[in-house]
Formats: C-alpha cells, structure tokens, sequence
C-alpha cells in the first residue's frame, strides 16, 4: 500500500522500524510505502494540541516493494492561490514519490479566487476545510466531487479554505 500522510493543524510523530522518526507540521506530506511489510505508528506528538491529518491510501503500480519512506514540507506560500504538486510517480517538481500513476495537488484559495486547474484524466477534488463552489454545487469541508476525462470542472472559493486534487489514470 501507498500511505500518505498530510498534516492539518498541529504536530503527528511517526515512528517505523525501518529507523524513521520524524515530527511532521502543518503542510507536510509524508509517503510510506509498505511494500513487502512495515512496523509503524503515527501519533500526536502534543499532550495539549489537537492534530487533524489525512491518512490516503493509495493501491500500488507494483506489489511486494522494498519499504520505503519519505516526508517533504510545503510552506503556505507555495500553496497559496495556486496548485502545488506534493506527490506524483517519480517526485516530479519536488513533489514525494508514489508507485502510482497519479498526481496529488494541494492548494489554498480564498473567497472569489477561481483556481485553473491542472490537466487531468480522471479527477477527485477533495476540500478539506472552507467551502469552494464546484461546477454550481456547494462543497464543504470534508466533501468531494469525481470528474471523468476533460470534463469540465469550474471551481470557486466561496470561503477560504484548502482543497486537494487528485489526478488519476
């Protein structure tokens, strides 16, 4: 399985046994592929904090894989009012790798901003927090909306808020 992480508000900690152990914060992307198998958790790393993640899981190109990790940050200046590419199949533009054809975008919008999408196969919008107007309908925090091949996809921000894009094959 392809397991991505993208952290909200406040600070997860991952441990795995094969010697990764990291603090991630908000805008961090963190990929784990596991392969042929993997020992790990992923906690609050905070007594007093609230942590809110994503935890994606995403079937593989190819199965029985070495294990494999990596975590990357994207500050909110290279997210905000544009997409910005934080996973792909071979890390592309900076972005984690992932062993799927498929491309992952994340983008902070406000209120009246009409974001250019990105080209897609097939897509999945995601907001994860605010609310976006998507072809017409009203989105809120937590729903999504599917798209076949060149479908049209009009998006507008209604209240700031984040939104994450999944391109896939």
């Amino acid at each position: 399985m392809e397991i991505i992480s993208y952290v909200l508000e406040g600070e997860m900690e991952h441990k795995d046994n094969m010697g990764n152990g990291e603090v991630m914060r908000p805008g961090d992307v963190q990929r784990m592929s596991a392969g042929t198998g993997v020992l790990h958790s992923e906690f609050n790393h905070s007594k007093q904090n609230e942590l809110h993640f994503l935890q994606i899981w995403i079937e593989p190109k190819q199965l029985g894989i070495k294990p494999s990790y990596e975590q990357k940050a994207f500050p909110t200046a290279e997210r905000q009012g544009q997409w910005r590419l934080v996973a792909s199949e071979e890390g592309h533009e900076g972005s984690v790798s992932i062993n799927q054809d498929m491309n992952l975008y994340a983008g902070l919008f406000n209120a009246g901003e009409q974001p250019t999408l990105p080209p897609a196969r097939y897509a999945w919008l995601h907001v994860v927090n605010g609310e976006m107007e998507v072809n017409g309908a009203t989105l809120h925090a937590g729903d999504a909306a599917a798209f076949q091949p060149d479908e049209a996809i009009n998006l507008t921000g209604k209240q700031a808020g984040e939104v994450l894009l999944f391109d896939l094959a």
